[in-house]
Parts: structure tokens; sequence; C-alpha cells
């Protein structure tokens, strides 16, 4: 498994950060950062698409990028406000 991974991952320019096994929902946890957010989709679309696996990413962000999207002015007003 970590071969399999290890390849799939670099080949489109990331690295696994961390793999652990684990009890419960998933079986498998791995921690991987990709340059650009398209390689991960690339890489979720490609392994569900052999319906061997089911995939969930969740994306990551740093305190210094949480702190840029709360000072970005976002044009949204609630309906009925």
């Amino acid at each position: 498994m970590r071969g399999v991974a290890l390849q799939v991952v670099t080949g489109l320019g990331g690295q696994v950060e961390a793999m652990y096994f684990a009890f419960g929902e998933d079986d498998i946890v791995l921690v991987v950062g990709f340059p650009a957010p398209v390689s991960m989709a690339a890489v979720s679309l490609t392994v569900k698409t052999g319906g061997a696996l089911r995939t969930r990413a969740t994306p990551l962000l740093t305190l210094d990028e949480i702190d840029e999207a709360a000072r970005r002015q976002v044009a949204f007003r609630a309906p009925g406000r």
C-alpha cells in the first residue's frame, strides 16, 4: 500500500507527509501535499473510477491562509437582509 500511495502522489508532484492505519469508518488516513488542488482532484477521480477504494479529501489551510481569507472582501448579502 505504501509504495502505491507514494507512486501516485509523487507522480503528480506531491508528497506523502504521513500515513496511518485506523480503526472505524476509515481504514487508512493519508496526509498529502500537492502543489495545486487540481492534482488531488485528479488522484481522487482516478482512484474512485477503479471502484476498489472510496476516498474523501479534506483540504487543510494554514493559519496564515485563514488570516488572508478573513481579510478578503466578499460581495455577498444573505437573502432577506
